[in-house]
């Protein structure tokens, strides 16, 4: 159990970003590449500022790529608009990814967005719940049931012998510390980001268990339809590329991105939570190792197996799905 998500520790990595993010305004695009809907699992929220600085940066510009953010509620949102043909691109949870490939969706990872875990469940220090099987019996809030709260409390109650018809689900939205302070649950899973604003929104002292202690993959990823990939695998590459420079941009330069978030973002009023959630989201984004910076949107194979190996224990999906068959590397800058 933590108490406080710790942001800082890899802050060195962060000084090799810089070199990175040369794409912007002032660099002429090169011949269009073409239009990229990229489905959401958010609103534009501060933690996706780079992606929201297009308008401003131009790094999907400047690789000829005209990008359209759809807002989503949930990773499973993101996958739906994908397969129906409303995006091309799904910015989604792993789980998200598995359960749609067990039901015989045809789809291929290109891209690690955020290679650690960043959920955990929060409580109350005076609910007297401190580990997994403390939950039992209580009411836990969700983003929604198609989110990555959702899935990685599953994997965190797994870990106590736990299933969901052991606890009360309830959907909260985005803003489920309010519901944790006002008594609706007693407990509420969530994201990093999530509780530092909830922290700095005063929500008072907590016990953090961090799904990442019992199982470290990735957060998020880039997913495309295995027929798309085919047909667009030059606009992917280059959709990728201008990715991996506002990424890079971000973390080279957060505070003009906290700024740049009070503009963008429908949650940005504050700079200095702007500032905290960025800086988490820049940690989130490195891979472990050694020259993690120059290594953005790598795979972590082995982790990410272990990932739909839980899944499949789990009863979320119901066949061994091999991880390799359905990741796709060769469209990632310098590959």
């Amino acid at each position: 159990m933590t108490e406080l998500p710790m942001f800082l520790s890899r802050r060195g990595l962060l000084g090799g970003i810089a070199g990175l993010a040369l794409a912007g305004p002032g660099i002429a695009a090169p011949a269009p590449a073409g239009r990229v809907r990229l489905a959401g699992w958010s609103k534009p929220i501060s933690e996706i500022t780079n992606i929201l600085a297009e308008p401003d940066k131009g790094f999907f510009r400047a690789q000829g790529v005209e990008l359209d953010y759809l807002p989503g509620a949930g990773g499973g949102d993101a996958v739906r608009n994908l397969l129906s043909g409303q995006a091309d691109v799904a910015f989604t949870d792993p789980g998200s990814f598995f359960m749609a490939l067990d039901k015989g969706a045809k789809l291929v990872a290109i891209y690690d967005i955020y290679p650690q875990n960043v959920f955990n469940v929060v409580s109350l220090k005076s609910s007297g719940i401190r580990k997994p099987a403390d939950l039992k019996g209580r009411k836990i809030g969700v983003y929604s049931l198609s989110s990555g709260t959702r899935q990685n409390l599953l994997v965190l109650l797994h870990q106590a012998g736990l299933k969901e018809s052991d606890v009360q689900i309830v959907v909260t939205g985005l803003l489920n510390f309010a519901p944790l302070m006002q008594g609706q649950v007693d407990a509420t899973a969530a994201t990093d980001t999530g509780l530092a604003v909830g922290l700095r929104k005063g929500i008072g002292q907590v016990n953090v268990m961090p799904v990442r202690e019992h199982l470290n993959m990735s957060s998020d990823l880039f997913v495309v339809r295995e027929e798309a990939l085919r047909e667009k695998r030059a606009l992917f590459k280059a959709f990728l590329k201008g990715y991996r420079d506002s990424a890079a941009w971000m973390m080279a330069h957060p505070q003009e991105a906290a700024d740049l978030a009070a503009r963008r973002a429908i949650d940005g009023t504050q700079r200095d939570i702007n500032l905290e959630v960025i800086r988490l989201r820049n940690v989130a984004s490195l891979p472990e190792g050694k020259d993690a910076a120059s290594r953005l949107g790598n795979f972590d194979l082995v982790a990410l197996q272990k990932g739909a190996d839980a899944y499949q224990a789990l009863g979320l999906v119901q066949r061994r799905i091999k991880v390799s068959d359905v990741v796709d590397t060769s469209l990632l800058p310098g590959a």
